[in-house]
């Protein structure tokens, strides 16, 4: 939420994708996630409906992220909730993050985008 309200006017756009495969972490209906992010977090940015990110029901837009980012050691697979993904203005995947990236390294490679 912080990148996104530092950089929302300047073309920047972040997504959120909840999934339910990480530990049964995601188990409500899209409309209770997305009123929880937004009354704990003050989530603004877009929330969409829950998704796969692995296996064989895994939604389109992860097939392309993960194809063109690998993760640790090559994988492709999602290891835990918020891996994140930057794409630049030409719709190339430039980057992926793990969930522990220190915030500093994220926010450096948006803004080298910008």
């Amino acid at each position: 939420e912080e990148l996104f309200e530092k950089y929302k006017n300047e073309d920047f756009m972040v997504l959120g994708f909840p999934s339910n495969q990480f530990a049964n972490q995601e188990p409500q209906s899209n409309e209770k996630i997305k009123e929880f992010c937004s009354l704990t977090y003050e989530v603004k940015f877009d929330m969409f409906a829950k998704i796969d990110v692995n296996g064989e029901n895994e939604a389109p837009i992860y097939k392309f992220l993960k194809s063109n980012q690998k993760g640790i050691l090559g994988s492709e697979n999602i290891k835990w909730n918020f891996t994140k993904f930057v794409i630049d203005r030409e719709g190339r995947v430039v980057a992926r993050f793990e969930p522990t990236e220190d915030f500093g390294v994220i926010q450096e490679k948006i803004e080298g985008l910008l």
